[in-house]
């Protein structure tokens, strides 16, 4: 699934479509819908010019004028296209002034939906990782009772980390991730912090990290992949001590890490 570089990434290379006004609004796909039919939804649609398009953790939400929110998750394998030929995955085709923009999403587990208000769904996230401060971020840690790994995986605390840079961050930090988050100390916390910080910005400098499908609405894909320290790579040498990296499941969710650098 795209996580916050990926998607930061796709909105970047969006950007263009900021100022357009939407000539009219395609769905080809129910499943892909929320809160609407495709008519209803293409007569709210059309004619609203897209004042803004931001990322709020993993959703891209653009402000359109005259009131309303296009709310777009990419789900698994979800692709928002500049551009291009609709094909039998596109499940979405928004043409504007200047440009056309595509969904397409092989797997349906994206998602679209329009409303007048700002979406509940992305109001109710965490707040931003790139933003909240270390004092906060360390008194959120103190207040929680469970496994790193899975609290980094809540939505709700942190908003737009997924499995990866969980991963990356908390092996930059010699953190294990079935440590417990109340139990780390402020030190240890502060290292956590800047990982954090750290691998997401060097993830969106390098276009995400293209695993399977992703790529950003250009088509090209990200890089970090190939900067992955522990991410996938069960059985390889830690980079930093050789140790075999190893695989647990955390809350259902594979995490992988180094046994001897990262520390309970």
């Amino acid at each position: 699934m795209p996580e916050l570089p990926e998607v930061e990434t796709v909105v970047r290379s969006i950007a263009p479509i900021t100022g357009q006004r939407i000539l009219a609004a395609e769905f080809r796909n129910l499943r892909i819908l929320r809160g609407g039919d495709p008519d209803a939804m293409s007569a709210r649609l059309q004619g609203r010019r897209i004042l803004a398009v931001q990322r709020y953790g993993k959703f891209i939400v653009a402000t359109l004028e005259d009131g309303g929110y296009l709310m777009i998750h990419l789900g698994m394998t979800g692709r928002l296209l500049l551009g291009g030929a609709p094909y039998k995955h596109t499940h979405a085709i928004f043409t504007l002034e200047r440009a056309t923009l595509l969904f397409d999403d092989p797997r349906q587990f994206g998602c679209i939906e329009f409303s007048e208000q700002f979406p509940r769904r992305v109001a109710r996230l965490g707040p931003e990782p790139l933003e909240i401060s270390f004092d906060d971020f360390a008194a959120a840690l103190r207040a929680r009772n469970t496994r790193i790994k899975s609290l980094l995986l809540n939505q709700t605390f942190l908003r737009g980390v997924g499995n990866i840079y969980a991963d990356e961050a908390l092996f930059r930090a010699g953190i294990h991730p079935q440590a417990l988050a109340r139990r780390i100390r402020r030190d240890r916390a502060r290292k956590l912090y800047d990982s954090i910080i750290a691998v997401l910005t060097e993830a969106i400098a390098a276009g995400g990290s293209s695993i399977s499908d992703y790529v950003d609405a250009e088509g090209r894909k990200g890089f970090f992949q190939i900067s992955h320290r522990v991410y996938q790579r069960t059985g390889e040498p830690c980079t930093t001590c050789r140790t075999p990296i190893r695989r647990v499941l955390v809350t259902q969710r594979s995490s992988h890490f180094c046994p001897r650098c990262q520390k309970r």
